[in-house]
């Protein structure tokens, strides 16, 4: 059977880190929070992390069509590595492809309600998503 267990989902960008938590049994994820990249963003998902009891991270891997690392994956790459020292918890990769946009076209971009911040959270809905699914097969 299936181990279940909380999940955090990351979508990690140079200007904003979007957030999901999935619920107790790990089947649905969930916009949580939107992080401004800088100094102290590893320390604040650390606390989303240890606030919603998640027992797992998943970080969405940034590659291009050629399915070729983007710029920004070396800095992913160093973000997962950090998060893995200081949470103790495995962090997995997910693949991402357009996560943003597509949070955007789903009409969850409510510019006066929370703007671009809200679709940071909800591609990384879409990202813990693709993972969750992935573990029921």
């Amino acid at each position: 059977m299936l181990q279940q267990m909380k999940y955090i989902g990351i979508d990690y960008g140079t200007k904003r880190i979007g957030v999901a938590v999935s619920n107790e049994d790990g089947t649905m994820a969930f916009p949580l929070s939107t992080i401004s990249a800088g100094p102290h963003a590893l320390s604040e998902v650390h606390t989303l992390i240890q606030n919603n009891k998640a027992e797992g991270v998943v970080i969405g891997e940034s590659k291009n069509l050629h399915n070729e690392p983007n710029a920004v994956q070396e800095d992913i790459e160093q973000f997962k590595k950090d998060l893995e020292e200081l949470s103790g918890l495995p962090v997995a990769y997910q693949a991402e492809f357009f996560t943003t946009a597509q949070a955007s076209r789903q009409g969850q971009d409510k510019r006066g309600e929370g703007g671009v911040e809200k679709s940071d959270a909800s591609a990384a809905a879409l990202i813990l998503q693709s993972y969750l699914d992935t573990l029921q097969k």
